[in-house]
């Protein structure tokens, strides 16, 4: 089984194969969207996201999770458009949304973006950068390595409360794919997505409603009775009443390393935000986790990597008479 980013020539090839497969589709559906879109325009633009990712990890391994949230956010927005990127000075922009609080990663995009500028003016744009340096980041922490259709243009909107359609981590197995489908995903993206919870933490302020404040069946409020008795001590003890900061594992011992830990967790009742907890709740997830468990143990990391370029399909703009390329990442173009 697969679990710590190294596969078998055989299984390498398969991944390949498939992802000929999915890139060809997307390729039909999307447009302009397709593998090595700055070959020519931009020959050394992967290579120059991938260094600006390697020197943050260096400085700061934190930071590789903190890209997969920043795609994520960026993405079920309105779609891949580097919108959450546009820092505005009345706070209203997409990134002052209350849930995204935390959002971390834009200096990496940064980073890369004045390189680029530097090599190719007016070539690469952000929304490619953000794809691109997410791809890298699940390499980096031992994950699949995959290539990342490019081709997005950068959105010319940026709305505070265009963001309220994000996922949050106390909502329902229901909400959840609900708002999974609204984004044209399914249940198998939402479950592989809730997966890259595999590394990073979460803090405090996410799970205090859980440990403190959980609406009970019978009425009231106290702990999410589907918390394991031992499992809600050691929370309880890592976040007392009004600590809303420490940081908790997502993947409860193997929080540094992409693997199937955070299924196993999840499967378990260890789930520690109730957005992860929840796929245990729903029969179609749970047999999905149970599946990558068990006879779908060898697909995991293939079908991860393809459920991040779907996600990092959506809702994208191509082609020239749409939207922009940024010349630095955080504003929108005078012109």
């Amino acid at each position: 089984m697969a679990s710590r980013g190294t596969v078998s020539g055989a299984a390498a090839a398969a991944l390949a194969m498939a992802f000929l497969l999915l890139l060809g589709i997307i390729g039909v559906c999307r447009g302009q969207l397709q593998v090595g879109f700055y070959s020519d325009s931009c020959p050394d633009a992967e290579d120059t996201v991938t260094a600006a990712v390697q020197d943050a990890a260096g400085n700061d391994p934190t930071i590789l999770p903190a890209l997969l949230r920043l795609q994520f956010h960026d993405c079920f927005v309105k779609g891949c458009d580097a919108s959450v990127l546009i820092r505005s000075a009345n706070n209203d922009a997409e990134v002052n949304n209350g849930k995204n609080q935390g959002l971390r990663g834009q200096d990496v995009v940064d980073a890369a973006k004045a390189q680029l500028e530097d090599q190719c003016p007016g070539v690469v744009s952000c929304a490619d950068i953000i794809a691109l340096a997410a791809r890298d980041a699940v390499g980096m922490t031992g994950g699949p390595s995959f290539d990342v259709p490019t081709g997005r243009r950068d959105g010319l909107t940026s709305n505070l409360r265009d963001a309220d359609v994000l996922p949050d981590a106390a909502d329902s197995i229901n909400v959840l794919r609900s708002s999974f489908a609204a984004a044209g995903l399914n249940d198998r993206d939402l479950v592989l997505l809730t997966a890259a919870h595999t590394v990073g933490t979460t803090a405090c302020f996410f799970v205090k409603d859980r440990l403190y404040s959980f609406p009970l069946p019978g009425g009231g409020r106290g702990s999410d009775p589907s918390i394991p008795a031992s499992f809600l001590t050691e929370l309880k003890a890592r976040c007392p009443p009004g600590d809303f900061n420490t940081r908790l594992a997502l993947d409860r011992g193997s929080e540094n390393a992409f693997d199937d830990s955070i299924l196993r967790n999840i499967r378990s009742g260890l789930g520690v935000i109730a957005s992860d907890a929840a796929l245990a709740g729903s029969n179609a997830t749970r047999a999905l986790v149970d599946a990558y468990l068990g006879p779908s143990a060898g697909s995991f990391q293939q079908d991860f990597a393809a459920a991040m370029v779907r996600m990092g399909s959506i809702g994208a703009i191509t082609g020239d008479d749409a939207g922009e390329i940024r010349d630095v990442c955080s504003s929108f173009n005078s012109n």
